[in-house]
């Protein structure tokens, strides 16, 4: 036998197995001990005692652990756990980039807006610029909606996440302004890629993806009032969207013509009742900070926006305006007609309207995530929720929203869990209808196990399977880690019956209060046989159940 080679003769490559193998031993035994362990400082350390200037990847270490630990380890080093900490993994695409549709009749795009075959970063799609990791994601991927969906699912599963169950956001100007024929190849794909079937057209897309065992339990469309109209949502049903997000901005009409918008604030509010009344749940983009409003005007504007029944979204995006070069804004900025609020105004703004949240309203973001270098002026923290969660605390209000209660996200933070749980009940008035918004929590430590939105749809709406006399659940999500549709894990919350209590519990409102002949649910495609085991049928998109049929009860 040949000598052992020294270390200065080993190659990078030798060196950085030898690195994973040695600490993939320290977090076995770290685990063994009942010790936790720092896995940076592991990784730091690992990489000096072999002389190396790199440290190993994540992804390459989740690939060496022993199969058996990866129960146990894998979830101690995955990425981002806030990623999959709601249930579900999202999966952003980008459809190709096209011109914003309302150039044709008002003649330029909004003032703030980056992107577009006509900008400075012409291969972006409106409203981008072409930097953000979705829009890289795209770009790498030639817009292609197979390779995005593969790429980014694969990626997920390495960096140790369930991608049991998908949501996909359709992301990239507004997709419902493009021709039929392309949406149709676009869903069918992202469909396809998960099933791994190849369709002729979206409605077998929908009938293999139902199957699939990567389920896709949901699809977000990003669209504008205009584009949001009873043609366009009957498109985005059979498409299996169940959520939309519809871009605002502001509830001023002068603000709305000023930035050139080219739709009324009216039109906002007609398209919120449209979409509730189809069953989607409806996402708001909002901007502060737009040229002419002025910081207690900003205010003003979200409280308009929580409490008039005319808007009350589901969801909230919020977007703090950024200049950024080759946009009408930034020609104001340079002139000096138009100045960002300081970066404390800022925060303190933020965490206002955090305060002004209602608890059946969920804040998804609170900036882009355009590179810093990009932005002349606007945002200059890329923390600016935790700051403005910071803030509140210094006031002495609270973020009550259901991201800020959600168990997932409340185990990652503080590492509670709860344990006197109740089904707590709130009503209110939105869009024309009556809403119940069905909650499981730990009212003592506030904490949101799992939700339900139902809805009384009113007598406008326009979907023949919602005439005379039905209820809708628009929502039903029970948060936690993901966990796959057919396990349990007595350990987390999804799958252990909360979803089906609120159901029941639906089911008995829309029939004893609401007089409602049929409750309707207007379900992710990948989740219609969960339902159908609670005795719900396929009727045209929705899945409906009689509730005056025998054993209903």
């Amino acid at each position: 036998m040949g000598k052992p080679k020294r270390k200065s003769d080993l190659s990078r490559a030798e060196l950085m197995m030898m690195t994973i193998a040695d600490v993939i031993k320290q977090l076995v035994e770290a685990h063994e001990e009942g010790k936790d362990i720092n896995l940076n400082k592991v990784k730091t350390k690992t990489s000096a005692k072999y002389g190396l200037e790199a440290q190993p990847r994540l992804v390459d270490i989740i690939a060496a652990v022993p199969p058996q630990y990866r129960r146990v380890l894998v979830p101690k080093l995955k990425a981002k756990p806030i990623r999959t900490a709601s249930g579900i993994a999202v999966v952003a695409v980008m459809c190709k980039p096209h011109r914003c549709p309302h150039i044709s009749f008002t003649g330029n795009i909004c003032v703030y807006c980056p992107g577009g075959p006509d900008s400075d970063f012409e291969y972006s799609t409106q409203s981008y610029t072409g930097y953000e990791p979705t829009s890289m994601r795209a770009i790498r991927a030639r817009y292609d909606p197979y390779l995005q969906t593969r790429h980014r699912v694969e990626q997920l599963k390495q960096l140790g996440h369930s991608v049991d169950k998908v949501e996909f956001i359709v992301m990239g100007g507004t997709f419902m302004a493009l021709p039929e024929d392309y949406r149709d190849y676009f869903i069918r794909n992202l469909h396809d890629a998960l099933s791994g079937h190849t369709s002729n057209n979206v409605a077998e897309a929908v009938r293999y993806s139902e199957r699939s065992n990567t389920k896709c339990v949901g699809i977000t469309i990003e669209t504008r009032p205009d584009y949001c109209l009873k043609r366009h949502l009957s498109d985005m049903l059979n498409y299996g969207c169940t959520r939309l997000e519809i871009g605002v901005q502001s509830v001023y009409e002068d603000v709305a013509r000023d930035t050139n918008r080219g739709h009324t604030v009216r039109a906002v509010c007609e398209s919120f009742h449209l979409a509730k009344d189809a069953g989607f749940k409806v996402v708001a983009h909002m901007m502060p900070d737009l040229p002419n409003v002025g910081m207690e005007r900003d205010v003003e504007q979200f409280i308009e926006f929580f409490e008039n029944p005319a808007f009350r979204p589901d969801g909230l995006k919020l977007y703090p305006t950024l200049v950024i070069r080759g946009t009408g804004l930034y020609e104001l900025w340079k002139t000096g007609r138009y100045k960002s609020y300081t970066p404390s105004a800022l925060v303190d703004l933020v965490a206002r309207i955090l305060a002004l949240v209602p608890p059946w309203t969920r804040v998804y973001r609170v900036q882009r995530d355009i590179p810093m270098p990009l932005v002349s002026s606007g945002v200059e923290h890329g923390n600016l929720r935790e700051l403005a969660l910071a803030r509140m605390k210094d006031m002495g209000t609270q973020c009550r929203d259901v991201r800020t209660r959600e168990v997932g996200i409340q185990e990652i933070h503080h590492k509670v869990r709860p344990y006197q749980v109740e089904l707590v009940r709130r009503d209110y008035v939105a869009n024309g209808g009556w809403e119940t918004f069905l909650s499981y929590e730990d009212p003592e430590q506030d904490i949101l196990i799992g939700l339900l939105r139902l809805r009384r749809c009113s007598p406008q709406s326009f979907r023949p399977e919602l005439k005379g006399g039905v209820s809708i659940v628009r929502e039903l999500h029970v948060y936690g880690s993901v966990v796959p549709v057919s396990n349990r894990d007595p350990s987390k919350f999804q799958h252990q019956g909360f979803g089906m209590m609120l159901m029941e519990e639906a089911e008995r409102i829309a029939r004893d209060e609401h007089g409602s002949g049929k409750l309707a649910v207007i379900s992710g495609v990948g989740t219609r046989n969960y339902y159908r085991k609670m005795g719900y049928e396929l009727e045209g998109p929705y899945m409906v159940k009689d509730l005056y049929a025998p054993g209903s009860d």
